[in-house]
């Protein structure tokens, strides 16, 4: 990774340029770069004389090579950014705070050098495609099984995580400092870059690990869109353990400024019901595979049998439901969908599903062009979750001309009803009948030579 600070800069009443540089100091009243989280070597103290003077002092100390750390992994065709200028999920686009990411025709472009390593891109991302490597999900989760396993062997019980970054700390050590209160026993701190790097993944795997909650810490200097989304990743997975019976709340998300408020919080850490017997698997690198593991191990030692559980709009999980007298087997939904949920069979019209892979990110619904499929956020579990099944099936529309199947008796008949009337057609029906070859070849024939006899279907 180059160390090099790119971006474009326009002062007030100025065209905006593109430039390169090590290091800026902004000395502007407002950030040029406006950004919530400014990319490495940008310095903006504003109009303070003595912040100035501290930026300016660091500035000078910044002498030699470094390399800037590229925080994220990203897997192309994972990605369900858009397909043929249709958009299906911007949520990493959405919740950068450092403007790095941006769309980029049917997949997304991160600027490297804009990005400051928040990861909650990662976490927001439906697929997988984005992945955090500062440091990667595998390492976390290593540590967080290593301390729950070293607190349960101790003979603890109801252990809580509390995943801190940077900020965080100080309050942390007031709090532990304090004699009166201090951080109850039960809560293991466990600090991260950034808080906002890690989701439901990785939550519900420490709770398959033993863990009776997880408790995220924010201080209010995060970028707000952090917050909403930790807050709705924690709906979905709560959601989750209380329709496998799970008696909770697991989760708690806190934005606490003093250590007082931290304190008394920490007080009612979560203590939530986890499964009875502790899981052994490790976190993989893909997101999804995580996630599975996590959720077959927890549904192997659910209080409660259920086959599925459903969940709030916008959750990544979920099936299609697909309005058979109005779809045609066209198999756009099959040319659009990343993650292969939705599939074709080579030797028939008939169209396939396997809930285990999709992301509910909309592709699908919104290129069907009979609008014929609708989503159902929700979690299914055990074999459901991975079998492949039917949506709609027909059998296949014969040429009639020469025979060869070309597609289904609806979508002809669907032909037949909408271009009925157009110019290439009226008159000519039976090419609506005819497969694309011998459509053109009876388009070309002079009339009154000889045809070939067309067969009419039964």
């Amino acid at each position: 990774m180059a160390r090099r600070l790119r971006g474009t800069l326009a002062g007030p009443g100025q065209a905006a340029q593109q430039a390169s540089f090590d290091l800026v100091l902004d000395l502007c009243p407002s950030p040029l770069i406006s950004s919530h989280q400014h990319p490495h070597g940008y310095y903006a103290p504003g109009p303070d004389e003595a912040a100035r003077r501290a930026a300016a002092s660091e500035l000078l100390d910044m002498i030699g090579d470094f390399e800037k750390p590229k925080y994220f992994s990203y897997k192309e065709r994972l990605c369900a950014h858009s397909r043929n200028e249709r958009v299906g999920c911007n949520a990493c686009v959405e919740i950068c705070s450092a403007k790095a990411i941006s769309g980029n025709g049917d997949r997304i472009k991160v600027n490297p050098y804009l990005c400051a390593g928040c990861g909650a891109c990662t976490t927001v991302c439906p697929t997988g495609a984005l992945g955090y490597n500062f440091p990667s999900a595998a390492h976390t989760g290593s540590r967080i099984k290593a301390a729950l396993r070293a607190y349960v062997d101790a003979g603890g019980q109801d252990p809580v995580l509390l995943l801190h970054s940077e900020g965080g700390a100080p309050l942390i050590e007031a709090v532990q400092s304090d004699p009166a209160h201090g951080v109850p026993g039960r809560v293991i701190p466990m600090a991260l870059h950034h808080t906002a790097s890690t989701g439901i993944d990785v939550w519900l795997a420490a709770l398959s690990y033993g863990a009776a909650g997880v408790t995220v810490l924010m201080t209010g200097a995060e970028a707000p869109q952090y917050a909403g989304a930790i807050a709705r990743q924690m709906e979905v997975a709560q959601t989750v353990l209380e329709g496998l019976g799970y008696a909770g709340p697991h989760f708690q998300f806190l934005q606490v400024a003093t250590p007082e408020e931290l304190g008394l919080a920490l007080q009612h850490a979560p203590r939530g019901q986890a499964p009875a017997e502790m899981a052994t698997f490790n976190l993989a690198r893909d997101k999804r595979n995580t996630l599975d593991y996590a959720l077959d191990h927890l549904y192997r030692h659910a209080p409660q049998a259920v086959e599925a559980v459903a969940l709030p709009a916008g959750a990544p999980f979920g099936a299609i439901a697909v309005n058979t007298q109005s779809c045609s087997l066209c198999m756009a939904c099959v040319g659009v969908c990343p993650s292969s949920a939705v599939m074709d069979t080579p030797d028939l019209p008939r169209l396939r599903f396997v809930e285990q892979n999709c992301v509910q990110c909309g592709l699908c619904a919104n290129t069907c062009p009979e609008n014929a499929i609708t989503l159902v956020p929700r979690m299914v579990f055990g074999a459901a979750r991975k079998e492949t099944r039917t949506l709609n099936e027909s059998q296949p529309f014969h040429c009639i001309r020469c025979s060869k199947p070309f597609g289904t008796l609806h979508m002809v008949e669907n032909m037949l009803s909408r271009l009925s009337s157009h110019s290439a057609f009226a008159g000519n029906l039976d090419r609506l009948r005819m497969c694309g070859d011998c459509r053109v070849i009876d388009m070309m024939q002079p009339e009154g030579e000889f045809a070939v006899p067309l067969r009419r279907p039964t």
